[in-house]
């Protein structure tokens, strides 16, 4: 088994409980070659099946994001200027490239890449038209499907860009009558997108609809559960998750627990209930291995998702193992993506 140290897992590996033992994508270390051997994982279905040699270097996640948002922020000001969206542009450079980021193997390194850190509103629009890709793969969209809900997810918030710069980086906390200046820009990116040529009349709809919810509590229209398009309820998710996760104009990335804890609460009458489990539940599975920080600031390894409390894993600090189900106290702070 330990000639398999340094190469990758290609599909997630299972022990015969059908637990996730190491998840899709992860560089197999001593550590993790001892916990198969612990799981009787079988040998001979990890050599003919999941092992390949590491690939070669690539661009990173976050060289490719920011290489990207730095296009689609160009693209954005001429839509700004003109009135127009630039349909060949956008289809030709912007949506394979988040196409193409959105294919990393590793997801953590991915939501780490796409963490809005500066300029928040072009990394969020690429942010969510990478994480919308994600869930669409994984709710099995493929083809032109997966490339209409990107190219959508990408254009969510163009609305935003007939609301005064002044309120969108606004540092405070905006007064109600600027908040209601700022949800208009769902009916902005209506209105343009239905005008423009060549594009699917659903990248309208999720423009109009993503801050719609499922118990109708949402804006422009106050939209509830079966009149919201799927690709709006999935781009709702992606939004919410990347806003939650990213440093904004007015407060601090929340810590991963929360974020996690607030989208199981969005079960309840906002969110789709089965796309926000769909989303949860490949991040749980790929969570074994990855490094983590404690919010007692320390430092250590998944190397168990309890499957009756996937949210509460198996830490492994030094030597000292941390089970997190029966430490309440203790809760994960930051998966360390990079």
């Amino acid at each position: 088994m330990r000639q398999f140290i340094g190469k990758i897992v290609k599909h997630d590996v299972v022990n015969a409980f059908g637990v996730t033992v190491l998840p899709a994508g992860i560089v197999l270390r001593e550590e993790h070659v001892e916990l198969l051997e612990k799981h009787n994982v079988d040998f001979i279905s990890i050599e003919r099946d999941i092992i390949e040699h590491t690939p070669p270097q690539a661009k990173t996640p976050r060289a490719a994001v920011s290489q990207v948002v730095e296009r689609a922020k160009a693209l954005y000001e001429s839509i700004r200027e003109s009135g127009e969206i630039p349909m060949k542009e956008l289809q030709t450079e912007v949506i394979p490239a988040v196409q193409s980021v959105a294919k990393h193997p590793n997801i953590f390194e991915l939501f780490e890449a796409v963490k809005a850190q500066g300029d928040y509103t072009y990394q969020h629009n690429i942010g969510v038209g990478v994480l919308s890709t994600m869930i669409g793969k994984w709710l099995g969209m493929d083809g032109e499907e997966l490339t209409a809900l990107t190219l959508a997810a990408t254009l969510h918030d163009v609305g935003k860009v007939k609301v005064p710069p002044e309120i969108i980086n606004k540092p405070g906390k905006l007064t109600d009558e600027e908040f209601e200046i700022v949800k208009k820009h769902a009916i902005y990116g209506y209105e343009l997108l239905k005008r423009t040529p060549d594009i699917s009349y659903r990248a309208a709809l999720v423009a109009l609809q993503h801050h719609e919810r499922e118990d109708g509590r949402g804006y422009p229209l106050g939209l509830a559960s079966d009149a919201i398009d799927m690709f709006s309820k999935i781009v709702a998710v992606a939004d919410i998750f990347h806003a939650m996760s990213s440093d904004r104009p007015y407060h601090k990335a929340l810590p991963f627990y929360e974020v996690v804890r607030q989208l199981r609460d969005g079960y309840f009458g906002q969110l789709d209930p089965h796309i926000v489990s769909v989303f949860l539940d490949n991040i749980t599975t790929k969570l074994v291995g990855q490094k983590v920080v404690l919010t007692d600031d320390r430092v250590g390894e998944i190397v168990f998702i309890n499957p009756h409390d996937e949210e509460a894993p198996l830490i492994k600090v030094g030597e000292e193992f941390i089970d997190l189900s029966s430490q309440r106290k203790l809760q994960i702070k930051q998966i360390i993506g990079l």
